[in-house]
């Protein structure tokens, strides 16, 4: 049996998938950026701007938005940080980003101890520089 999760507290997904799915004793979050709910901003600003041309951003303030998003999408499917088991993150420049990520991370995460991979990759779907893979306890 598994079971969906959406929530307008979080940004709309950019495409056909949900926030989150329960599947046994496990609850899988989509991919979750910084994004905010209703505008699209994205804190600390995009790293391009519409014509592709390099911004410059707050990798800091995109990671706490990312975990705030994380968090309110928990929230929706019964569940809270302190049940994150692993997080996949993606860093589109981890040279530049990574130490202002781990910090932040650390803030959220040094009690809770979920396993954690970090990945560079080349592009997000939107202009922004940090997104999440979580898994979860429900």
């Amino acid at each position: 049996m598994s079971e969906i999760f959406n929530t307008d507290e979080a940004p709309k997904p950019v495409g056909a998938y949900p926030h989150a799915r329960r599947v046994g004793g496990l609850l899988f979050l989509s991919g979750v950026g910084p994004r905010q709910p209703g505008t699209d901003e994205i804190p600390g600003g995009p790293i391009r701007d519409e014509h592709g041309t390099p911004q410059d951003y707050d990798a800091a303030a995109q990671t706490r938005a990312v975990i705030e998003n994380v968090r309110k999408i928990l929230a929706a499917a019964g569940s809270s940080l302190d049940k994150v088991v692993d997080v996949t993150a993606f860093l589109v420049d981890m040279q530049r980003d990574f130490a202002a990520y781990n910090a932040v991370y650390a803030e959220y995460f040094a009690n809770i101890q979920a396993t954690r991979t970090t990945i560079e990759v080349g592009a997000l779907p939107t202009p922004i520089a940090v997104e999440f893979k979580v898994v979860a306890e429900p």
